[in-house]
């Protein structure tokens, strides 16, 4: 039997070594290198524009066209704003901030929005169903076209999906997310890199939008892909960032005590 692989992964930035480190040479902190298995993956990569196997060919950029990707709107004119103008489908965008800030609540609230026209699944990975319905009552939320759903194993997440064929989609949150084929615990960098690729191939093949909530953003955001910053208005009521790298959206909204969504 062929001995398995292992490598060590910083908890913190990413970085791996095929050894272990008491100092992670990527962002120097100290004792963030776990263990993991190193495993080839056989599944198909998050950046692949189709579930088919045809293979296209480059063509002269004259000859392309293009249109405007139509958009969902909701009631909520500031997030439509920082979206750029609605939600695309097939996009995938990270609401981040601290605990218990208000990102659980402001999903349900647009979801309930988006449920008045399109069918919306929200997987709730921290909290029981039951859990969910009391704060939708408490906010009034009464859709038939809401599903909620308590999972965290990735693959009963897809089967949910590929099911219900949802237009959008909730995943709160991504930390306790976890793909059987990964060996380290959930909310660990492999972990979040490897389901937010899968989210993402999801998200692009089907043409769904996905809004996946991250707890601690600066640092999912760190290892997942390479981004540029970019503020969008350093006057408006909420300290709103927003970071852009197609195909990813990452909508950040870090909302303080004065600012909290109730």
């Amino acid at each position: 039997m062929a001995k398995s692989k292992t490598k060590f992964s910083c908890q913190a930035c990413g970085y791996e070594s095929p050894k272990w480190m008491g100092k992670c040479p990527g962002c120097n902190a100290w004792n963030t290198l776990v263990e993991e298995i190193e495993q080839k993956s056989t599944r198909k990569g998050a950046f692949n524009h189709s579930n088919t196997t045809v293979k296209t060919k480059p063509s002269p950029i004259t000859s392309i066209e293009t249109m405007n990707e139509p958009r969902m709107y909701t009631n909520n004119k500031e997030f439509n704003r920082v979206l750029g103008g609605g939600i695309v489908q097939g996009s995938l965008v990270l609401i981040g901030g601290d605990p218990g800030i208000g990102k659980s609540t402001l999903l349900l609230q647009i979801s309930s929005q988006l449920a008045m026209k399109n069918k919306v699944l929200y997987i709730s990975g921290e909290e029981s169903v039951k859990q969910t319905k009391l704060r939708a009552d408490r906010l009034g939320v009464t859709s038939d076209q809401l599903f909620v759903h308590a999972e965290t194993d990735l693959e009963f997440i897809s089967q949910a999906i590929l099911e219900i064929k949802p237009s959008f989609v909730v995943i709160d949150s991504i930390q306790t997310i976890y793909h059987s084929d990964v060996t380290s615990a959930p909310g660990s960098v492999s972990q979040v890199r490897e389901c937010t690729a899968e989210l993402m191939r999801i998200a692009k093949t089907n043409g769904i939008a996905i809004f996946i909530v991250g707890l601690n953003y600066k640092k999912m955001i760190k290892h997942l892909i390479p981004l540029s910053e970019m503020s969008i208005n350093p006057y408006i009521p909420r300290d709103i960032t927003i970071l852009r790298f197609y195909p990813f959206i990452f909508l950040l909204i870090k909302l303080y005590n004065h600012h909290r969504i109730r």
